[in-house]
């Protein structure tokens, strides 16, 4: 703790009542496989609940549709006044904050549709009270930067039919920053995401509007670091200030490489030889090293930074990590660390359950995880051997990928 800060235990850094989607999400991803769905409903009903202020503050600046949601939202879905900051240049656009940290954040919002998503897909609840929420979301980008392209140039789109992201923000690290890569992951996981529900999502005239959205998704952006092909963290940016890595968001969250997916290897460079990323890396609070690792089977790496990011506290509450970049207890910082064990232990891709792909030999375990389509995996690892595994349905052992687990006992 910071000793300078004379304040009781109830203070918290970031203004305290205030949501902060990049620590809350951390929180609420580990659910999924843990199956505490019922959990996960709180945090889908608050983005329910401010959707219509979020819809109406977009309608109001810039005319337009979709719903804008910050980076730090108040309880009731508009920025937090602080970071909005009363202290504004007097031509400033209304509508954006001004803060050099948050300004054009918006899509962390996207995070939260992915596991609306995921939880139709691994449950098949019945999604649809959400939809709109969803839909909302992707439609704000879609339109607010075909308005500003409008408002620079006669073109809304670039040669290549796509949506020019610009100005936006990769994390809150790359700044003014074009196509960056956490926007387009985000836009495209979530709307191929929403393509490939069941069909009683969404009539004819929707699913065309949504497929012509992804089409103007702009591509992913890649650069040479050390003479190795890396996902770049945007097509180009003004400035770095912060410390996270977003080149590997299309790891995690959003899912575009990992285990079973193609070309691994770019993914794999850009945790290895993008220099920038190698400078950021960290097991501390919202940092997701150890979940990049996991998801990229990066055995040893990911086992190393859980041990880190999983010890105790030192503190009366094992529990109670940070303050890293946050405060104490910080929540976030179990939560990764939950993430990126639940990855060592098992992947999905599609309908494949991928069985450790990154767990080491000589770690011991017996686990439960939840997978798509209402299925569980139940197993032990002892002694470098699978000693048993139980998936239910029984119908779904033959989607289970276990490059070493041999001849396995019980069903």
């Amino acid at each position: 703790m910071d000793t300078s800060y004379h304040f009781s235990a109830d203070h918290r850094n970031w203004g305290g009542g205030i949501f902060t989607a990049q620590n809350q999400r951390l929180v609420y991803w580990p659910m999924l496989k843990s199956g505490d769905f019922e959990m996960m409903k709180p945090q889908f009903e608050f983005y329910q609940r401010i959707l219509g202020n979020a819809e109406t503050r977009t309608r109001h600046y810039w005319g337009h549709s979709g719903a804008s949601f910050t980076e730090q939202i108040e309880n009731f879905g508009l920025p937090n006044y602080a970071e909005y900051n009363s202290k504004r240049p007097a031509d400033y656009d209304p509508g954006l904050e001004y803060n050099k940290w948050l300004e054009y954040l918006w899509d962390t919002s996207l995070e939260f549709c992915l596991m609306i998503l995921d939880q139709q897909h691994f449950t098949g609840a019945d999604i649809g009270r959400y939809l709109p929420l969803i839909e909302s979301c992707v439609v704000f980008f879609d339109e607010h930067y075909q308005y500003l392209a409008a408002r620079r140039g006669a073109a809304k789109l670039d040669q290549n039919g796509h949506l020019v992201l610009f100005p936006g923000s990769a994390a809150e690290t790359y700044k003014m920053a074009y196509n960056p890569v956490t926007t387009v992951a985000g836009l495209r996981t979530v709307l191929e995401r929403m393509l490939a529900l069941p069909a009683q999502y969404g009539g004819p005239a929707q699913r065309t509007r949504w497929q012509g959205m992804l089409r103007r998704v702009p591509p992913l952006s890649f650069r040479e670091m050390q003479s190795r092909r890396t996902i770049a963290p945007a097509q180009a940016w003004e400035r770095i200030q912060n410390t996270e890595i977003p080149q590997l968001y299309p790891v995690f969250p959003y899912g575009i490489y990992g285990i079973g997916k193609p070309d691994l290897e770019t993914a794999v460079n850009t945790w290895k030889y993008d220099t920038e990323a190698i400078k950021n890396r960290n097991h501390t609070s919202w940092h997701q090293d150890g979940i990049f690792c996991a998801r990229l089977g990066l055995t040893e790496e990911a086992a190393a930074l859980t041990i880190k990011k999983l010890q105790d506290s030192g503190r009366r509450f094992p529990a109670f990590w940070g303050p890293g970049h946050d405060w104490v207890p910080d929540h976030n910082w179990g939560g990764s660390g939950m993430v990126g064990l639940q990855e060592m232990l098992m992947q999905t891709s599609g309908d494949s359950i991928y069985l450790l792909p990154a767990w080491p030999d000589d770690w011991d375990v017996r686990f439960r995880l939840h997978a798509p389509l209402n299925t569980t995996v139940e197993g032990e690892w002892k002694a470098g051997k699978m000693v048993s595994l139980t998936v239910t349905p029984e119908s779904r052992k033959s989607d289970v990928i276990c490059s070493k687990c041999g001849v396995l006992k019980g069903r």
